[in-house]
């Protein structure tokens, strides 16, 4: 499938708009001249798609109002500044959209709001809400409460998961580079844009983590986000954002920025929750024939080939499938808690009943409940 036909069958689009692409000239806070662009860039596109949008600049605002030239660090500091900039920031949105005759409003999420099944639906229906309204859902993360295990990481990778969770048709995650590169365009002048790229994996490795005073991440991120959209079957778009009437370039199919083509065998909905929204909430470290059967036989998981358990965890739960080397290789949700495969571990089918005094479920692990990372 070629750029054009990817862009012609999209329907709905999730733009993530980066830190960087916001900022003003030497971390000045935002520019709002690039958010009255984009707007004007999104109405040119949005009557025949619909649109979510994921956005940082927050933090960048709140530094300014404080006066502060250095990236904050500490938890409690980047809820203050989140805090201080969230209200601003949805503010100029309202600004530059309101005379387009454009509605838009603020959905601010944690990583818990996406890892628990109901909450994720729950997000998910006021989403489809807001869509049908003909509302532009502006979204980042509540920086103000979360901590570090309840948050996303970046907002690539809130990106990534919000496309899963509106069922979207592609990702365009604008920054202030022209794509991604075969070497560092900014160390190297030599550097050349890769206009497609059909195998995330080989470039995972080479990108690097660089970030700005506001970012936390670099392209390793994007690509991490591409890669979750990829395993959903949607393909995913880098560009830049600071290129005047860059989202008209792209809908109208010019050859710009780098393209990453979704996978052939893509993840239910449900199953790239598991695989990507969820927190392990421990580990069943598994023989070598347990894997076997998981990977290549397409099996659940069975008590008998369960050799370790991590963690405290109820029935329901999301957890790990570890190898015998230690690596996580699938994720699913356990029919039992934690104290009960303690007890059946190792055992079989027929010796659940007899070790617990009941059996819920032959499967430790169903196999529609498991998703292979």
């Amino acid at each position: 499938m070629n750029r054009k036909e990817i862009i012609k069958k999209t329907r709905r689009i999730v733009i993530k708009i980066g830190s960087a692409v916001l900022a003003g000239e030497g971390y000045d806070g935002v520019d709002e001249s690039i958010f009255s662009r984009l707007a004007k860039d999104v109405l040119c596109i949005k009557d025949k798609r619909e649109i979510v949008v994921v956005s940082s600049g927050a933090i960048a605002i709140g530094m300014k109002r404080l006066g502060l030239k250095e990236k904050v660090k500490s938890i409690p500091e980047k809820q203050a500044v989140a805090a201080i900039g969230q209200g601003s920031l949805m503010a100029i949105y309202e600004k530059v959209f309101s005379p387009l005759k454009i509605r838009v409003a603020q959905v601010l999420l944690t990583h818990d709001d996406l890892s628990d099944r109901h909450r994720f639906l729950n997000a998910k229906n006021t989403l489809q809400t807001l869509l049908e309204y003909n509302a532009i859902p502006i979204i980042n993360e509540n920086d103000t409460v979360a901590v570090d295990e309840i948050k996303f990481g970046d907002n690539d990778n809130l990106s990534a998961l919000v496309t899963n969770l509106v069922e979207a048709d592609l990702l365009v995650i604008l920054t202030d580079i022209n794509g991604l590169y075969n070497k560092d365009p900014k160390i190297n002048k030599d550097a050349e844009l890769i206009p497609v790229v059909d195998d995330i994996d080989k470039f995972m490795s080479a990108a690097g983590r660089t970030s700005g005073i506001y970012g936390t991440g670099g392209m390793q991120t994007k690509l991490d986000a591409a890669k979750k959209a990829a395993h959903f079957g949607v393909p995913t778009i880098v560009a830049n954002g600071r290129e005047r009437n860059i989202l008209k370039k792209i809908f109208s199919g010019d050859d710009i920025g780098t393209l990453f083509l979704p996978m052939e065998e893509r993840l239910t909905s449900r199953k790239h929750w598991l695989a990507f929204s969820t927190r392990s909430a421990g580990s069943l470290i598994l023989d070598d024939g347990a894997k076997n059967a998981l990977l290549k036989k397409g099996k659940s998981l069975l008590s008998s080939g369960i050799t370790g358990i991590e963690g405290n965890f109820d029935s329901g739960d999301a957890v790990s499938c570890i190898s015998s080397s230690g690596k996580e290789f699938a994720r699913g949700i356990v029919n039992y808690s934690s104290e009960e495969i303690k007890r059946i571990k190792g055992l079989k089918t027929t010796e659940i009943e007899k070790a617990l005094g009941y059996k819920y479920f032959d499967e430790v692990i169903h196999r529609d409940n498991l998703v292979i990372k």
